[in-house]
């Protein structure tokens, strides 16, 4: 029974690994799998009720960030709706290629702790297209954008999927791991940064891009949303603090406060209007697929986990490897491979919370190393495959143009990791 769940997880993933191939949406792999390799597991085991008890124990964990992750994608598609990141966007007026190589990447380094990567790049991408009209460009500085969201993802709590998923797991803690990581993620970022900003010289001319006017936004209500949907997920960690609730909860306080706002503001106005700018629009836009991707992918890993593969896997590790840093170094780069989500997943498996209390070094090394090593290959993060579907980047010229540097920034940090701790 154990290596049938093996081999039905190992299959699920080669196929959600070449889903663009056989053209299937990995969300409907990713569910199959964990299905299957609970329901072998439950058909094969001696005690039914050892296994839904464990199943249950799982999912309890898996549904925090779920609804976390749902929380999260609805503020900012609300904010998106309210043409809120124009707050931002407005305010760079330069016509330099190096000044705004500088700006866009510390802005999608900031701007990612607070959203997440992938929302990041997406808003990234989208503002260089008003800046950029020449798809060399573009694309240099799409690859700077998957960089610096990665790398600013990795030192906050909400700012990746993977640090989201140890913070709600208690491996980490939310103000140590931004002290720890915060330093290591801008040497990730400045590395690739300084070394690109060399050869990037002259100027640009903005394409002209003619921009509807939308009645529906007031720019106080621009304002209202922008800002207090930034409080609202700033404010989590601090509410996770205060009552000691998992982090779901705090970012179902913001959108509750979020919603309750934009209901008053816009009473008013005509229903159309109204739905358009409601939160149950911007329910209805969120990536509900990603979300049951990695409803089925941790459903899979907790199995492997259940049957005991991933600690004879963590066994295996320790005695052939032996040295932490090096283990959690080559989880980082497979990132860059194989989706970050099951790797830090099984990693949690692997690694008890009993040998390995929170913030102990292999937790922060972990969600630095899985955050910004995806960035390697343009397919190795979420905000990687977002800016491939987005500007069509051709795997191949990614990886001539921007994969050493990448592989350079997540080395610096890296070491400036270790000599730090």
């Amino acid at each position: 029974m154990e290596m049938i769940v093996l081999v039905l997880f190992i299959l699920g993933y080669l196929f959600i690994t070449l889903e663009h191939s056989i053209k299937v949406n990995k969300a409907s792999l990713a569910l199959l799998t964990g299905v299957l390799c609970w329901s072998v597991y439950m058909v094969g085991s001696t005690d039914v009720t050892v296994v839904s008890h464990s199943l249950l124990e799982h999912l309890s964990e898996i549904s925090g960030i779920l609804f976390f992750l749902m929380g999260a994608m609805t503020i900012v598609e609300l904010v998106d709706a309210h043409d809120g990141f124009d707050v931002i966007t407005s305010r760079i007026n330069t016509n330099n290629k190096h000044t705004l190589l500088w700006i866009i990447s510390v802005l999608a380094f900031l701007l990612s702790a607070v959203l997440d990567n992938l929302t990041t790049a997406i808003v990234m991408v989208s503002l260089l297209r008003k800046f950029l009209d020449d798809k060399e460009d573009r694309w240099l500085f799409s690859g700077m954008v998957i960089i610096a969201a990665n790398a600013g993802g990795a030192w906050s709590p909400i700012g990746d999927v993977t640090t989201t998923m140890l913070w709600i797991g208690g491996q980490i803690t939310a103000v140590n791991i931004i002290l720890k990581l915060i330093l290591p993620s801008l040497v990730c970022l400045l590395v690739p940064l300084l070394l690109l900003s060399f050869n990037m010289k002259g100027s640009f001319v903005r394409p002209v891009i003619e921009k509807a006017s939308n009645s529906m936004n007031s720019l106080f209500e621009r304002n209202v949303v922008f800002y207090l949907a930034l409080a609202a997920l700033v404010f989590v960690p601090v509410f996770k603090t205060i009552t000691h609730l998992p982090p779901f909860m705090g970012v179902m306080f913001g959108l509750a406060i979020l919603w309750l706002v934009t209901e008053l503001i816009h009473k008013n106005k005509n229903r159309v209007e109204k739905d358009t700018l409601s939160v149950a629009r911007a329910l209805q836009k969120i990536d509900v697929p990603s979300i049951l991707f990695f409803l089925g992918i941790l459903l899979a890993v907790a199995a492997l986990q259940s049957v005991g593969h991933l600690h004879n896997l963590s066994t295996f590790m320790n005695e052939k490897i032996g040295n932490e840093s090096i283990i959690v170094l080559i989880i980082g780069l497979f990132s860059a491979v194989i989706d970050n989500v099951p790797l830090v997943a099984a990693t949690i498996g692997m690694y008890d919370l009993s040998a390995y209390p929170p913030d102990s070094f292999i937790w922060e090394f972990l969600a630095f190393c899985s955050g910004t090593g995806g960035s390697v290959l343009i397919i190795g993060s979420a905000a990687g495959v977002a800016v491939m579907g987005l500007e069509k980047i051709a795997f191949g010229w990614y990886l001539k143009k921007i994969s050493w540097l990448a592989l350079l920034g997540y080395f610096a940090g890296s070491i400036v990791y270790l000599l730090l701790n």
